[in-house]
């Protein structure tokens, strides 16, 4: 069987690193990755070539490349495009939309359908008030798509550009045979946690931070309220469900866009946590209002039933796997605690 040539966009990232791992591990793949910085030393001999630089500015080279399948993981995430929201929508959309278009053209010009795998967010969600989000408990994919953020919105419209891309790019008259369309998949992610790359600053990172800072013996200040409460995933889960998902047959899938969950906690559960695996964590809550705001309005938790019926998605950390064999075993080693 001959290798599939893929592309991950955003392989630096902390989803991008792990993917082409996971990818390498398979087998059967030859993988192309794209981002702004060069690619670090964990990944490197697994990747056949690194595009460095804005995406934007090379997307036309993949043209020239047999691509069987795509992993847009490349975004400007949700703290950084409130204060750069242009910025955020030229990478988050018109990324996205240059290789939408691209994965149209090849599955079209080779009629071959080109999968397309992308990662939404929670943040596509908005909820009005804390009454409303606890009132609503775990929400459905069509429910609350009302987002209060620039990251959000554009996450929801691309979710929206890959239906179109699918189903209705280049439509005919009825009687006049359809295009070869291309396949795009996405997830819509809760917070994400891996425990082999530092945080980056991103929304839901609160929870990891606590961790991190505890293992140093350093104080921390939470940015958001105690009772703060969204739903996480363990990296390896958000790996598993990307994979699972790609290796569905499109007649099996009812829709596009997925919800996938794994546990919902508070971010005073967190801390709990935290002082469980380090006694000695001094942890304080200061809420930041602009953050606060943004974390207030994603649900507490999502409902993941479609993907499970579809799919057979399960997670395999809950909370307390999480916490006891993954997260916390990794965090003493990297500090030697």
């Amino acid at each position: 069987m001959s290798e599939q040539q893929v592309l991950v966009t955003g392989a630096c990232g902390e989803i991008g690193q792990a993917l082409v791992q996971e990818l390498s591990k398979r087998g059967g793949y030859r993988i192309i990755t794209a981002d702004m910085m060069p690619l670090p030393e964990t990944i490197k001999s697994l990747v056949t070539e690194h595009v460095q630089g804005d995406l934007l500015h090379n997307v036309k080279i993949f043209y020239d490349y047999d691509i069987d399948l795509i992993f847009h993981l490349a975004a400007s995430l949700s703290s950084k495009a409130e204060v750069a929201l242009e910025e955020a929508h030229r990478i988050n959309v018109d990324g996205t939309m240059q290789l939408l278009t691209l994965a149209a053209y090849r599955s079209e010009k080779y009629k071959t359908p080109v999968k397309f795998l992308f990662p939404s967010s929670i943040a596509a969600y908005g909820m009005q008030t804390i009454e409303e989000k606890r009132r609503a408990g775990c929400v459905k994919e069509d429910d609350f798509n009302d987002p209060h953020t620039m990251y959000g919105c554009n996450k929801l419209y691309c979710e929206k550009l890959g239906a179109y891309y699918s189903h209705y790019f280049g439509q005919k008259h009825l009687d006049e045979k359809p295009p070869v369309m291309l396949d795009f998949r996405s997830l819509r992610f809760p917070g994400l946690i891996s425990a082999f790359t530092l945080p980056s600053g991103g929304t839901s990172d609160y929870g990891s931070e606590m961790l991190h800072n505890a293992a140093q013996g350093k104080l921390y200040s939470c940015f958001v309220r105690a009772d703060t409460k969204i739903s996480f995933m363990a990296m390896p889960d958000a790996i598993k469900s990307l994979l699972l998902l790609m290796d569905m047959p499109r007649e099996s899938l009812s829709r596009s866009v997925y919800n996938v969950s794994a546990f919902a906690i508070t971010a005073d559960e967190f801390r709990q946590r935290t002082l469980k695996a380090f006694p000695s964590a001094n942890i304080i809550f200061d809420s930041n209002p602009r953050r606060q705001g943004i974390v207030d309005s994603w649900p507490e938790d999502i409902d993941d039933s479609q993907a499970r019926k579809d799919w057979n998605w399960k997670p395999e950390y809950d909370v307390d796997r999480f916490f006891d064999d993954y997260f916390v075993p990794q965090v003493r080693k990297r500090y030697g605690k």
